[in-house]
């Protein structure tokens, strides 16, 4: 399986991902990424992330995920969200998107992991 890509920068409303445009919230799994439109699933800050958001990672063969709270926390993780990672046996991690940033780099090349990168609030 390929590598997950490297996050290479981030700071407020801006990232740069290994191999893909510059841009404000990623969604990245092995052997590859896209920008994270929220409207494509509906997430809102609150609830948060959605099943719908994780799909497209488990789809491309993530077992562990990375989900960022943007900046100030502000995002939220839906509940449902968690109990289907956990039915599914997938091992996640919530954390301030710079935080998320450092665990997701230190999994990448590691394990097949993918995450939800949220830049700003």
């Amino acid at each position: 399986m390929a590598d997950s890509p490297k996050i290479l920068a981030v700071s407020w409303g801006k990232m740069a991902v290994e191999g893909l445009p510059e841009g404000k919230d990623f969604k990245l799994w092995p052997g590859g990424g896209r920008p994270w439109d929220w409207n494509e699933t509906g997430t809102r800050h609150e609830p948060g992330v959605q099943p719908a958001d994780v799909a497209e990672l488990l789809d491309n063969g993530a077992t562990v995920l990375v989900l960022s709270r943007g900046m100030d926390l502000v995002l939220q993780v839906d509940p449902a969200t968690l109990e289907l990672l956990r039915e599914r046996g997938v091992e996640v991690h919530v954390a301030e998107t710079t935080e998320a940033v450092r665990i997701y780099n230190g999994l990448a090349g590691t394990v097949a992991v993918g995450g939800l990168f949220h830049s700003t609030c």
